[in-house]
């Protein structure tokens, strides 16, 4: 039976009948409710995160397997990676730049920010891209690896050909200059002896008596051998191949033809004073690729370390060329 529960009206100093309004009530449900639905939740909670099933304990161990294996494969991918760091700069830093070989461009080798990139984003992966991650960073590898065995037997063609390479690079002077006394202008800006005007002169002015023999400074092919017109009056153009072209000015006779291939050291032609000159003089000149390069910087071959630093200060004197 239920009580009834009564409470004392001090206005009326009696006795009344106690009754709990309708919204009072319903507001006790709804609160009695609520407390008991976040308490389930915390009981569950507290429940699968200290107490899982059996199924929970193996998946978790499962899970934590393979974060121990990725860690561990992570860290050898990052070993690989940096040895894969060191073999691609001693390749662009060393080996090409020794055989004058153009950088691989880091488009054909992996963008290291986006290596890192990648690497920031583990933390937030789940399994399954745990996993693409190590396959994309091995495919990665096995991609940088490949460019670099290109690169490696690209050089061993290089170490192949290395003497070619040296025989058919500038390395002599084009006339005998034993005592240093016939350089008589150097490579850059100078007087021109016609126009008495500052202007660029592409290349060294050897002075020496009409008939003077005129060496080839490296091996190759005759690409020029007459008077074009040009000022150069007659004169010789070597292909050495390499980018390498040599060209000797103002001879008196030339001695080899279009087509004859030439080895270092040999005799195309004699000095003279033809074409834009004022004087008895081979006029020689170094490009690579196009370039007008100084070549004083070719002259390693027969000079000793003091002759080719007096060579260097001579070229450097600023004076009026022959041309």
């Amino acid at each position: 039976m239920k009580k009834i529960k009564y409470y004392y009206n001090t206005n009326t100093l009696r006795y009344e009948k106690l009754e709990t309004p309708l919204h009072v009530k319903l507001l006790r449900v709804l609160g009695f409710m609520s407390a008991a639905i976040v308490t389930s939740i915390i009981i569950v909670s507290v429940a699968y995160r200290y107490f899982p099933s059996t199924k929970e304990k193996a998946l978790m161990q499962y899970n934590e397997q393979l974060q121990e294996r990725y860690w561990v494969l992570d860290e050898q991918v990052a070993k690989m990676q940096q040895r894969m760091t060191q073999l691609e700069e001693r390749d662009n830093d060393i080996y090409r730049t020794i055989f004058e070989a153009n950088p691989i461009p880091d488009s054909m080798r992996a963008k290291e920010m986006a290596q890192q990139k990648e690497n920031e984003m583990v933390a937030s992966m789940t399994n399954y891209e745990l996993e693409n991650s190590i396959v994309r960073s091995l495919h990665n590898l096995e991609n940088r690896m490949g460019s670099q065995e290109k690169s490696y037997v690209e050089i061993t063609g290089f170490i192949k050909n290395k003497e070619q390479l040296l025989a058919c690079t500038p390395a002599i002077q084009p006339v005998s200059n034993s005592d240093l006394k016939r350089l008589a202008s150097g490579f850059g800006y100078r007087i021109d002896p016609v126009y008495k005007t500052v202007k660029m002169h592409a290349g060294l002015d050897f002075a020496a008596p009409q008939g003077t023999p005129i060496y080839a400074t490296a091996n190759g092919v005759v690409k020029v051998a007459g008077n074009l017109g040009n000022g150069y009056g007659n004169h010789v153009v070597l292909s050495h191949g390499y980018g390498y072209e040599t060209l000797y000015g103002h001879m008196y006779k030339i001695k080899v033809k279009p087509g004859d291939k030439i080895k270092r050291g040999e005799i195309i032609g004699w000095v003279g004073s033809t074409g834009k000159s004022t004087g008895p003089h081979c006029h020689y000149e170094v490009h690579k690729n196009g370039t007008h390069l100084d070549p004083v910087y070719f002259f390693y071959n027969d000079l000793s370390p003091e002759q080719y630093d007096r060579l260097l200060k001579m070229s450097s004197s600023s004076n009026q060329s022959f041309d």
